[in-house]
Order: C-alpha cells, then sequence, then structure tokens
C-alpha cells in the first residue's frame, strides 16, 4: 500500500511541477460547483494516476483539481468513491492518504445527506459534530501503515471544534441557519426503509448518507484536522418520506450549493 501511495504522489508532484497543497476538498453528490471559484492549475483524471480508482457514480467526474481558492492552495476531490462501488475501503480512501503525502494540513468534506432531525428542512446545511459509522468495516482494518498513523487513533474528537465555531460565525454573518448535527453512515446503495430511518434517530443521528466516514477516519489517523457539512437533500422523518428521485436530490443540492461554496471558501480564507 504504501508503494501504491508514493507512485501515485510521485505521479501527481511530477505533472504538477511539484504543486503542494495546504488544503483537500471532497466535494459530494452534486456539489461541484465549488470548482467554479478556483483559479485551476492543474487538472488530473483519476483514470491517469496510478492505483486511483475510478468514480463509477454519474453526479461524479472524477477529477483531481489543483488550483488557488482564496488566496490559498487547494487539492480538490471532484467525485469521491463509495464502499457500494465495489471498492474496498482502502481505495475509497486511497485519495485522501495521497492529499496527506502531498501536504496537505486539514481535510475538508462535503456531502449530501438525507434529514433526520424532524427541525431540518431540505437544501439545508448541516455541520457535522459527530458521526455514527455503521459501514460493515473501516480503512484501519488490518496492517496499520505506521508511517501514517497510529494503530489505536483515538476519535473523541473527529470534527475540529475551531473549524466548527468559525463556520456557524460565517453563516451568520452570511444570514443563513448553520445546522449542527451526528452524520450516520451507511453502506448502501439502497435508501432505508421506514424502521431504519426511526433505528437511526433513535440512536442520535441528524443525518443519513454513504459516504465521508471512511475518508474522516483516514484523515483523522493521519493527524488532519476536519471540516465536514452534510446539504440535506431530502427528510426522512416519518411525515416526510417520500420516494428519492436522484433529480430531485441534485436539484435540492443545487439550491444549497452556493452557501456551502461560499462557506468553505470562507473558511479556507481565515486558515
Amino acid at each position: 500500500m504504501m508503494q501504491q501511495l508514493q507512485d501515485a504522489t510521485g505521479y501527481i508532484i511530477d505533472k504538477t511541477g511539484g504543486f503542494a497543497p495546504e488544503f483537500g476538498i471532497i466535494l459530494g453528490t452534486g456539489l461541484g460547483a465549488l470548482v467554479n471559484d478556483i483559479q485551476v492549475q492543474h487538472s488530473l483524471s483519476y483514470a491517469d494516476i496510478p492505483h486511483f480508482p475510478v468514480s463509477t457514480v454519474e453526479s461524479h467526474s472524477g477529477k483531481l483539481i489543483f488550483g488557488q481558492l482564496a488566496g490559498r492552495s487547494v487539492v480538490v476531490m471532484q467525485g469521491r468513491f463509495h464502499y457500494y462501488e465495489g471498492y474496498t475501503m482502502e481505495q475509497v480512501v486511497f485519495p485522501v492518504r495521497v492529499m496527506k503525502l502531498l501536504g496537505v494540513k486539514k481535510l475538508f468534506v462535503s456531502n449530501a445527506a438525507g434529514g433526520l432531525n424532524p427541525l431540518f428542512s431540505t437544501s439545508e446545511l448541516m455541520v457535522i459534530t459527530d458521526h455514527i459509522n455503521l459501514q460493515p468495516t473501516n480503512p484501519l482494518v488490518g496492517k496499520n501503515l505506521d508511517d501514517l498513523g497510529p494503530r489505536f487513533p483515538d476519535m473523541s474528537d473527529v470534527y475540529n471544534e475551531e473549524l466548527v465555531r468559525q463556520a456557524m460565525v460565517i453563516a451568520e454573518d452570511a444570514d443563513f441557519d448553520l445546522r449542527e448535527g451526528v452524520y450516520a453512515s451507511l453502506p448502501g446503495p439502497m435508501l432505508e426503509t421506514k424502521a431504519e430511518y426511526h433505528y437511526l434517530s433513535v440512536i442520535g443521528a441528524d443525518a443519513v448518507g454513504m459516504s465521508t466516514v471512511p475518508e474522516v477516519i483516514t484523515a483523522r489517523h493521519m493527524g488532519m484536522p476536519v471540516f465536514a457539512v452534510s446539504v440535506i437533500t431530502d427528510m426522512c422523518t416519518p411525515d416526510r418520506i417520500k420516494k428519492v428521485v436522484l433529480a430531485e436530490i441534485l436539484e435540492a443540492a443545487a439550491i444549497a450549493e452556493p452557501r456551502m461554496t461560499m462557506l468553505i471558501r470562507e473558511l479556507i480564507r481565515q486558515q
């Protein structure tokens, strides 16, 4: 694995002329427009990077973008990988480990999620303050990569409190509601049943999705501070459950996208 990571990192360094990103950003379903705010210096297709998986989800474009955002150097995953696509957890988080080897100091993650908290509404943003991992496995199972992090990493402070506080101030100044809550990560690809939504609510989840937690676990294993935000694209409370259509998910994400883009841009500006 370390050799594969070094192969990918070496290829990227060669193709980008040694570009050194400070921040890594992972863009979720329907949330690719942040790239429009970036002064792009390099763009690499996942298919060309050694050992990189290739996204199979139609709403994920599959490019690694390098450039300047708010005057800071960033690398952006325009499209992520999911366990339900058939990849191993090691493959799902491979790009995050490469980001660390490229010099990334902080990771920013976005996703589309179903809302479980009855106070939430579609197209609202929720800053993730904690998570519940219900994936069938995680990327740290197996031989530990000692060069990257410890065998037993602590997960009591997964989401950086300072970044959360900064985000809340940014939202208040911009005059929009920014929710806080716990994100539950399930393998998918099917949506949950009514009983499963009820169960998730009972155990303390405010939103549910199929991503993010593997990447976050990997980042924290390597000592990278994390900020994560969900766009609530559909409501999963008993009185508001309806059949999910991808086009409606993307439409809800598009409504929220300008706020999400502004939030991440301003957070990075303040670092």
